[in-house]
């Protein structure tokens, strides 16, 4: 191992004479890297200083490597990921009984709500999480979903439901995005891959929503049976004494999200992440931050506040006044710094437009047209519903950590670890139309969810790899909100679409291989190299 810990980047492109002569740092291998030493964006030229100084924060994070911090990053990011699926999903699981209750007069717009809070959830904790820093929006993303998720189940009417399930979905809108964009900056380079295990999380939120859901609608105790009849004419009245269920579901979420909320900052009492740091140029801080952890688990730091001023300054990541268009510019331009750069955010906001698209679209269509093929699910129980319900979210969580294991060799990486996610599920959804009973639903709505959720883990991982760390929540939450405006259009789609043509499945079957060819295009492949 070289004990040479100068800043110095780590490259192997033949430019070296020609960066020497430009004054730039040296190039060279060191023992902290992994593979060639490569940082991902190192050799973008964007920043030499902000090159230089990236290398040693990399190699201290390496030098430290993986402590019990990490696993406590791990469960408490996951549970941003398990709270967004869960409230993904609680405004469709309690929207058929609170309608009941409140008669109302557009039924889709619980779901428009929560994708509209999502989206401007996302975008204001993403551009914030780059401004004000990450520590902020992640401690209190949280608290701010569990108080509307608590408040919604006394919702007096259907407006103020669809209301507070948008605030719900606008606290929830940056947890995906300071999730991945915390824990990418902690990790050492031979754990990246561990950010795709992330989104077992996913499937364990949409788990813990089914099991809620299946303990409180079941019952006929605290549910109005259907008021309305066959040609959706009200016959009976639904009471609030009588349909307790659906807020139950609602009370119980969130308080499960108010105790992950006080978990995240009295278990892990977060500090800044190093990169952000380093970004504002605070480097004694980063530095002290650094011996601290070696410290507590008594590992080796060489790190110093001198290599650091040696690197130079950095002058990209930010503009003299943090509340100005000059820092929110900043932050866009240089996600397409380069033509490199810029293609690769291209393509990862157009993958999840793909997939915010895809997804939502089929299930919007897929019961009518199966119905008019003549399958027949029979008369399920509300038990046997929501038991159902529960497996197939059961059955997306090994996805991601299949997904951690394949995105981990070199014959693969990640991108092609998403091309086989992407075409797998692609198709699974053909054969999904041929199925006939119940016993088939279950079974292929289970390998879907597994399948998909092997691309889509793989694309939460890759997304906070490959940006730049000084703009990588704006890029992170943008990719996000364009994931929200497919949820939202999809919605709208499916209130004035004729649902039972077969034309909205081989559309969104292209749109799965538009998303594997996608992912053979990005530039960047993180396997083997150091996100920056």
């Amino acid at each position: 191992m070289s004990s040479d810990h100068s800043p110095k980047i780590a490259a192997s492109n033949g430019k070296d004479n020609e960066k020497a002569a430009l004054g730039e740092p040296d190039v060279v291998l060191d023992g902290y890297s992994v593979a060639e030493g490569a940082d991902i964006l190192a050799l973008q030229d964007v920043d030499p200083a902000l090159n230089a100084k990236m290398h040693l924060v990399n190699n201290a994070i390496d030098e430290i490597g993986w402590t019990n911090y990490h696993w406590k990053l791990f469960v408490l990011n996951g549970f941003g990921y398990a709270v967004d699926s869960l409230l993904l999903l609680l405004q469709s699981i309690i929207s058929t009984q609170a309608g009941y209750e409140f008669t109302p007069s557009y039924a889709r717009a619980l779901t428009i709500a929560v994708y509209v809070g999502m989206l401007f959830g996302a975008l204001f904790w993403g551009i914030s999480g780059d401004i004000i820093g990450r520590r902020f929006a992640f401690n209190v993303s949280l608290f701010i979903c569990s108080f509307f998720t608590i408040v919604a189940g006394a919702s007096p009417n259907w407006v103020a439901l669809a209301v507070f399930i948008a605030f719900l979905g606008f606290g929830g809108g940056g947890n995906l995005i300071m999730d991945t964009t915390v824990f990418i900056e902690y990790l050492p380079s031979n754990k990246q891959w561990v950010l795709t295990w992330l989104a077992a999380w996913w499937g364990l939120g949409q788990a813990i929503a089914g099991f809620i859901a299946w303990g409180f609608l079941s019952p006929l105790k605290w549910n109005c049976p259907n008021p309305f009849d066959d040609n959706g004419v009200r016959t009976s009245v639904c009471y609030k004494h009588s349909n307790m269920g659906w807020r139950y579901v609602m009370y119980t979420s969130g308080c499960l999200v108010l105790v992950m909320s006080v978990a995240r900052i009295t278990v892990i009492r977060l500090k800044e992440t190093p990169k952000y740091l380093l970004g504002e140029g605070k480097d004694q801080r980063l530095v002290e931050d650094f011996h601290k952890m070696a410290k507590k688990y008594n590992r080796p730091c060489s790190i110093t506040l001198e290599q650091l001023d040696a690197c130079g300054v950095i002058n990209s990541a930010h503009a003299k006044n943090a509340f100005s268009v000059s820092e929110l510019t900043i932050h866009f331009r240089g996600l397409f710094a380069t033509r490199t750069i810029g293609f690769s955010t291209a393509l990862i906001w157009l993958s999840w437009t793909l997939i915010g698209l895809a997804y939502p679209l089929f299930y919007v269509f897929l019961s009518s047209y199966l119905a008019s093929r003549g399958a027949d699910f029979g008369n399920l129980s509300t038990y046997d519903t929501w038991r159902n319900y529960a497996l197939v979210n059961i059955s997306g969580i090994p996805g991601p950590m299949l997904a951690g294991w394949m995105c981990n060799l070199k014959i693969l990486g990640r991108k092609y670890t998403m091309v086989i996610g992407a075409l797998v599920t692609m198709a699974f959804f053909f054969a999904y139309t041929a199925i006939r009973n119940q016993a088939q639903n279950v079974g292929f709505s289970c390998a879907i969810a597994f399948c998909l959720n092997i691309y889509y883990g793989t694309l939460y991982a890759y997304t906070p790899e490959v940006l730049p760390s000084a703009h990588r929540a704006t890029g992170n939450g943008v990719a996000v909100a364009c994931n929200r405006v497919m949820g939202i259009i999809s919605a709208v789609v499916a209130t004035y679409a004729n649902t039972s043509t077969s034309v909205p499945i081989y559309v969104c079957a292209a749109l799965y291989i538009a998303m594997a060819a996608v992912a053979i295009a990005f530039p960047f492949e993180p396997y083997g190299k150091r996100s920056s």
